[in-house]
């Protein structure tokens, strides 16, 4: 009679080797773990069951070291902004300046609409308003502050002030 009553539990090759029925003893041939359970002849014994868990844990999940949020911002942050060849148009036609302060905080900005899953945002900085694609960190356009009177800015899904 097969000790397993549920056929969907046998593996499809059946059973290798023959099942040892409950309550009947482990042969002095195969010795047994620290936890009482039977281990095959030659194999090596594995340690403690809090050192196995621990050990799984170790290489399956590391320990964070860092948040989500600050890893998604660093790893955004890794990537420089790029202009399109429209707003480069635009930031030497409107005379803006762009130094290396504005240009950090322009990528902060950016950083941080990402954070929070932004897809196209307003950023300003001092001033000038940039409307960037924040998945692929490119500048669409740029807008001095002379020229942001009674303008709309469209198809942005948040602003971000820099």
């Amino acid at each position: 009679m097969n000790p397993i009553s549920n056929p969907a539990l046998i593996p499809p090759g059946g059973l290798s080797t023959p099942p040892i029925p409950r309550g009947a003893p482990a042969t002095p041939a195969t010795p047994a773990t620290p936890g009482g359970a039977p281990t095959a002849p030659g194999a090596t014994r594995p340690a403690d069951n809090a050192t196995r868990k621990g050990a799984a844990n170790a290489t399956a999940n590391p320990a964070p070291s860092q948040s989500f949020a600050e890893a998604l911002e660093q790893a955004g942050g890794s990537q420089s902004l790029q202009f399109s060849r429209h707003a480069l148009a635009r930031v030497q036609r409107r005379g803006i300046e762009l130094d290396s302060a504005t240009l950090g905080r322009l990528s902060e900005g950016v950083g941080r609409a990402a954070s929070k899953g932004s897809r196209d945002s307003l950023v300003l900085v001092d001033g000038t308003a940039f409307v960037v694609s924040v998945s692929n960190r490119t500048v669409i356009t740029a807008v001095g502050s002379e020229q942001m009177k009674d303008n709309v800015f469209t198809n942005i899904d948040s602003a971000v002030i820099a």
